[in-house]
Formats: structure tokens, sequence, C-alpha cells
């Protein structure tokens, strides 16, 4: 879809949900309807038109960057014109995106208006990717892939767990990314043992795993891979949990395809985990989606109840967590297809010796 048949779809769902208007707040849907990328901006969507409230820092690049959209300069903190531009009746707001104090805000403004909390509308529009979205993740993909294959051939090389994530995003951005898709993680021996570990100024240890947990951004797109690393000979419970983990994150790679249930998904991993007596030790769900945010729709987990539909893009990472030990987690990025799914993730998943 094209941004204009982007806003023929979401005029449809406002008619389907009998919204006069959607106020959009959230940057990234605001970014999918319109093409305005900024750090101020209200879109507000009717079934036949949209208008986008920015500031004057973005007069000219609003102009040039959004399709079949009006824009409207207002006030820093776009109140000042909304009452002009959103119709009487019944407005939709997104509800996970707009505080207590900015929906006062908004009644203020739009006495005449009905104001109803919805959810997801645009998110649901968004969960089934188009090939040019799919073309940005892939190249989001090889970017990553080229910098964590960098790491595997290179090493440690003495650096500490801060210095490593450092090098990696610095790599991307040299390699053409717009940056790291999130703060990356790099976490040796027992820290490795939190799924979201913050990077420390230590040294890299020997003789155990290292989780590597990072993704590059191309074109607002985001790309997720996790690699886990030996550094020397592992005791033997870090040694089981790979072997556990990898065979259960390939069982679930080898299950995913349009029309199975997301929950279903999560316990082909989840169930070989327990079989081998460490599902106390997988806390968080099998994966996400992935697109213009780092986590977004699906989200595959025990009690997920949606469908996988063919070109939704979604992780593949079970983990076991040793506290006091040590960590593994093994992450693939793939589109879902009709008769399986296209694995983006090239850096090989068997497990692998890198030097410190």
């Amino acid at each position: 879809m094209s941004i204009p048949a982007r806003q023929a779809r979401i005029g449809e769902v406002l008619r389907e949900e009998g919204l006069d208007a959607l106020v959009v707040t959230d940057l990234v849907n605001i970014r999918y309807l319109s093409g305005f990328v900024g750090s101020n901006g209200v879109l507000v969507v009717t079934p036949a038109s949209r208008v986008l409230l920015t500031d004057s820092r973005y007069t000219a690049a609003a102009r040039t960057m959004v399709e079949d959209t009006e824009v409207v300069i207002a006030g820093r903190d776009l109140m000042d014109r909304l009452a002009e531009v959103v119709p009487q009746g019944r407005v939709g707001i997104e509800a996970e995106h707009v505080t207590v104090a900015r929906r006062d805000r908004f009644a203020g403004r739009l006495s005449g208006a009905e104001l109803v909390p919805t959810a997801g509308l645009v998110e649901g529009l968004r969960v089934v990717k188009e090939e040019a979205e799919l073309e940005a993740i892939r190249a989001a993909t090889r970017i990553a892939d080229a910098a964590l294959s960098r790491l595997v051939e290179e090493g440690f090389a003495g650096r500490t767990e801060a210095a490593t994530a450092w090098a990696l995003e610095g790599w991307m951005r040299e390699m053409g990314a717009e940056g790291a898709s999130f703060d990356i993680i790099v976490a040796g021996g027992a820290h490795g043992a939190l799924p979201h570990a913050v990077p420390r100024a230590e040294a890299i240890p020997a003789d155990t795993l290292v989780v590597v947990d990072m993704g590059a951004r191309h074109a607002g797109y985001a790309s997720d891979c996790t690699r886990t690393l030996a550094t020397g000979t592992l005791p033997a419970a870090l040694e089981e949990a790979y072997a556990v983990c990898l065979e259960a994150q390939r069982a679930a790679l080898a299950a995913c395809r349009a029309g199975v249930l997301t929950k279903d998904l999560d316990s082909v991993a989840r169930g070989i985990i327990a079989d081998a007596g460490l599902g106390d030790h997988f806390g968080h769900g099998l994966g996400h989606g992935v697109g213009l945010d780092i986590h977004e729709r699906p989200w595959l987990r025990q009690e997920g109840g949606e469908v996988l539909q063919t070109g939704m893009v979604v992780t593949i990472e079970p983990g076991i967590y040793l506290e006091g030990v040590g960590g593994v987690r093994i992450e693939d990025l793939a589109i879902v297809t009709d008769d399986g799914c296209e694995v983006l993730t090239r850096v090989p998943t068997d497990l692998t010796t890198t030097s410190i």
C-alpha cells in the first residue's frame, strides 16, 4: 500500500467504527499514515481528509514529507488550531498514546465533539507489512548481520560490555544504518541471566556465554537479532542450556507459518524447554512483531490469541536464564509466509566460540 492507500484504508476503518474523525497523536502512526517524520505533530484523519498540525520548525520539511495531507502550522503545543481542523461528531483519540492530562485538554478544546477512546486502529493496519516495508526490514537486518559477523570474527578484543555495544552501533552506522533500533544488550557470564541487562563497564569474562541482542534501523524500520557467544570452555549447565534453547528456537522457526495461533507457536518452544526441566527459566514470550516500532503486534506469548498472517514480521527468541550462572537467548527475525517463514537473520546459530 502507498500512503494514499493507507489513508483510504483508515477512512474505511473510521466508517466501520462509526467515527467522524480520529486524532492521531502517536508519532509512529502519524509517519505511517502521512509520511511526516518529526518530534511534534498531530494528525486529524476523517474518512475523506487528513490535516497535519505541527510547529514552525517543520514548516518547509512537513510539506515536502507528507502525501495527500494538508499541513497547518500551529503553536508549539499544537492546541491553538486544533478546534479549527477537528469536525463535530464522534472523534476517536488513541487511548494508548494519550495521557489523562492531554485527554482533558482535548475535551476543553473540542467541547462540541464526543471523544471516543480507541485502541489499535492504525496499529491494526501496520501489522501486515507491504513489500516496501519488508525491503526496508531486510536492509536493516543485513546491516545488523554484518556488524554482528564482524564481532564474531574479531572477538571482544578486550572490550567491556559497554564498549562492545558502542562498537556495534558505530559499525552499523558506518554501514548505512540510521542508528541502533534499540539500546544494544551485551551481557557476559551471570549478567546474561538478566533478559534486559544493561551493558556494564566490565570486561567480558572467559569460559562463559555472552548474550548480544542488537538491531539496526533503516528507512525508519527496525531489525532485531540475538546471538549468544561462548568465550571458551563452558560449564555443563550453560552448554546444556544452549543446546536446549537452540532446539526450541529451530522447532519454533519450523512451525512458523500463516494460520498458526501465536500462543501455539510459543508453546512449541516452551514445551521443549519445559521437557528439559528448564521451563522455570524461560519467563518471557517467544517473540513479537517488528516494523516501525521495535516491539509491535503480533505478540508471540502464552496468552496470545492472534493468528499469524502472511506478511507479518516476527522474532523467534526463546531464552533460558540461570540466575548466578548465565543466560542464553537465540533470536532470528522472520517474515511469515503461506507455507513457512523467510528467515532474515543470516548469522549462524550453532554455538560459536570467539576470543576475548
